[in-house]
C-alpha cells in the first residue's frame, strides 16, 4: 500500500487522483495545490484524500509536504519540474510528470540532453524511477511509436499527427490554457531530419493529409512538441536508428493561431499603438476566453451546440522488415468532447491526457515500470507497453493498427 502526492490538481491532476482513489495499492492521496480551495474541493469527493496548500515554486515547501510519500506525481506547468524533481531526489522518492522540463538558458534540445545525462545519472545512482512525459502526447504517442518500431528491423521515419477538429458554436479557441497553447503555437519547431535536429519556424512544412474516419483532407503543420526531441536523442538506443521524426498538428485552433502569428499577434515584443506600447500576445490573451474548467461551463458549450466534432490521432512508422519496406499506421481512438463529458464531466483534452497519466501513475504504483533513472515512455519494454494498452482499453482508449508492405 502506497501513499502518493499529486502536486497540482487541475484537470489532469484531479483525474489522476480520482483514478488512484479506486486503486487497491494506494492507501493515501495528498492533493496539493496553491489553490487550497481547489484541493479541498477535490479531496472532499475522494475516500483516501487529504488536501494541502503548496507553493510548488519553493523547494523546501515541496520537500516538507512530500515527506513520507512513496510517489510524487507532478501536475504543474513544466517550469516547476526541476524543483519537484529535486525534491524527489532529496527524499529518495519515485517521480512522474506529464511533460518534460524546460531550462531556458539551455533551450529545448539542450534541456533534454541535460536531463538525459546529469539528471538521469542522479536518479539512477539512487535506484529511483523518474518517468517524464507520461500523458497523452507525449505519453500515449510514445508508447504507440515504440510498439510499432518493435515490429521493424530498422526504422526510417516516425510521424506523429494530431488533428483536433472540434469547434463549438460558443467561441472556444482552446480546450486547455490559452496562454500555454498560444505560446506553443508561436514557438519555433523541432524535427529530427537525416539523423540531425532541425529548428524551423512555427507552422512550417504544411501538408494536406488523409485520416481514417475524416471525409476530407486536413492541413497539417509542424508543431513544437517533446517527442521529436526525446525520440531523436534516443533513436539509436530504443527506436532502431530512426532517421526522421516529426510532430504535426492541425485543426481550427491551429488555423486561428497561424493567422494570428502571421499578423504578428503572437509576438512578445511591444508595438506602438497610438503612442501606447502594447505587447500583442498580452492583447490576445486578454481577449481570449479561458478554457472551460468546470462541468457547468462545459455543459453550457455542449448545450449551445457543436459546429464540428471530429479528429484523428495517428502514429505512422516506416522502415524495413526482412528486406521489405513497411509502413505501420497506429490510430488512437478516444472519447470526443461530448462522450468524455458524459463519462467523466471533463473535456476530451482533459480526458485523454488525464486518463493516460493515471495509467502511467498506476504502473508506477504497482511497480510495472522497473527502469531506473530519468526517461520518457518510449523507453518502456514490451510487458509495460502491453499493460498500458490493456488499461487504456478499459477507459475507452483503444488502438487500431494497419501494416502495409511494399514488395518492390
Amino acid at each position: 500500500m502506497k501513499k502518493i502526492i499529486i502536486i497540482g490538481v487541475g484537470a489532469q491532476g484531479s483525474t489522476i487522483a480520482k483514478r488512484m482513489d479506486e486503486e487497491p495499492n494506494v492507501s493515501e492521496i495528498i492533493c496539493a495545490d496553491y489553490d487550497l480551495k481547489a484541493a479541498e474541493s477535490l479531496g472532499s469527493t475522494l475516500n483516501k484524500a487529504t488536501a494541502v496548500q503548496l507553493d510548488g515554486s519553493k523547494l523546501q515547501n515541496v520537500i516538507d509536504t512530500c515527506q513520507g510519500c512513496d510517489l510524487i506525481v507532478n501536475g504543474l506547468p513544466l517550469e516547476y519540474n526541476l524543483i519537484i524533481m529535486e525534491a524527489a531526489l532529496t527524499l529518495n522518492t519515485p517521480y512522474i510528470d506529464m511533460a518534460g522540463p524546460m531550462i531556458e538558458e539551455l533551450g529545448y534540445i539542450g534541456s533534454y540532453e541535460h536531463i538525459f545525462s546529469e539528471w538521469h545519472e542522479k536518479f539512477k545512482a539512487k535506484g529511483l524511477t523518474a518517468l517524464i512525459g507520461g500523458g497523452s502526447a507525449p505519453g500515449l504517442t510514445s508508447v504507440m511509436v515504440r510498439e510499432a518500431v518493435e515490429k521493424l528491423d530498422t526504422c526510417e521515419t516516425i510521424s506523429m499527427c494530431l488533428y483536433d477538429g472540434i469547434w463549438a458554436k460558443k467561441f472556444t479557441p482552446f480546450w486547455w490554457s490559452p496562454e500555454v497553447a498560444f505560446g506553443d503555437m508561436g514557438y519555433k519547431t523541432f524535427r529530427y531530419e537525416n539523423g540531425e535536429f532541425v529548428t524551423d519556424t512555427p507552422f512550417s512544412r504544411p501538408v494536406m493529409m488523409d485520416f481514417k474516419g475524416v471525409d476530407h483532407k486536413v492541413r497539417m503543420v509542424d508543431h513544437e512538441h517533446d517527442e521529436p526531441v526525446t525520440m531523436g536523442l534516443l533513436a539509436n538506443k530504443v527506436l532502431k536508428g530512426a532517421k526522421n521524426i516529426e510532430f504535426k498538428y492541425g485543426g481550427p485552433a491551429v488555423d486561428l493561431s497561424e493567422s494570428f502569428y502571421k499578423m504578428g499577434l503572437l509576438s512578445l515584443e511591444p508595438v506602438d499603438v497610438k503612442g501606447t506600447q502594447i505587447v500583442p500576445m498580452d492583447l490576445i490573451l486578454k481577449l481570449s476566453p479561458p478554457a472551460p474548467k468546470y462541468p457547468d461551463e462545459i455543459q453550457a458549450i455542449i448545450n449551445e451546440g457543436m459546429e464540428m466534432e471530429e479528429g484523428a490521432f495517428l502514429v505512422r512508422v516506416e522502415g524495413k522488415k526482412d528486406g521489405q519496406n513497411i509502413r505501420i499506421d497506429l490510430y488512437a481512438n478516444a472519447p470526443g468532447l461530448q462522450e468524455a463529458f458524459e463519462k467523466s464531466g471533463i473535456t476530451h483534452e482533459s480526458y485523454s491526457t488525464g486518463q493516460c497519466a493515471s495509467i502511467f501513475t498506476k504502473m508506477m504504483v504497482n511497480d510495472v515500470i522497473t527502469e531506473k533513472g530519468v526517461f520518457p515512455p518510449e523507453v518502456l519494454g514490451d510487458d509495460a507497453r502491453q499493460y498500458f494498452f490493456r488499461e487504456a482499453a478499459k477507459l475507452g482508449i483503444t488502438i487500431d493498427e494497419t501494416i502495409e508492405k511494399r514488395l518492390y
